[in-house]
């Protein structure tokens, strides 16, 4: 018997991030070398990681924007260089309890591609994308009204 259609409404408002395929954070310190930072992405093939401070808590995000925007021919020596100066500071996070449909809000009103989760210390547990979002309603056969 094939699987129940449901609204893509319903399961935006209904569901939380925390039914996403979050990945797991990678993160770095402020004082991480923008080379370390770059390396640690490219290895990972991820498209940002959480800077956090000494007691866990997300105090920045450092992107492939922030690469191309802010680094790329700008500074000379990567390796000299550390993410603090070139991170967004306090970024925008979610909890795991928040609806899929107020994390597409954020992501959209922003312009964002990646979305920070972190738990109520605002530690980060993981890391949402606009694209998560789409395999999620791929993988639940939902319909458009």
């Amino acid at each position: 018997m094939p699987t129940p259609k449901t609204n893509v409404q319903d399961r935006l408002v209904e569901h939380t991030v925390s039914s996403l395929a979050a990945h797991a954070p990678v993160e770095v310190d402020a004082h991480t070398s923008l080379a370390k930072a770059i390396r640690q992405m490219n290895s990972h093939n991820i498209g940002c990681v959480m800077v956090t401070d000494e007691n866990a808590r997300l105090i920045g995000i450092f992107t492939e924007r922030d690469v191309l925007m802010r680094v790329a021919g700008l500074v000379n020596d990567l390796s000299a260089a550390t993410v603090e100066g070139f991170m967004t500071p306090e970024p925008v996070a979610v909890g795991p309890d928040t609806p899929i449909a107020h994390a597409l809000h954020l992501m959209a009103v922003h312009g964002f591609r990646h979305l920070p989760l972190v738990d109520d210390g605002h530690r980060p547990v993981g890391l949402i994308s606009f694209r998560d979002v789409v395999h999620h309603l791929h993988s639940a056969n939902v319909t458009v009204p």
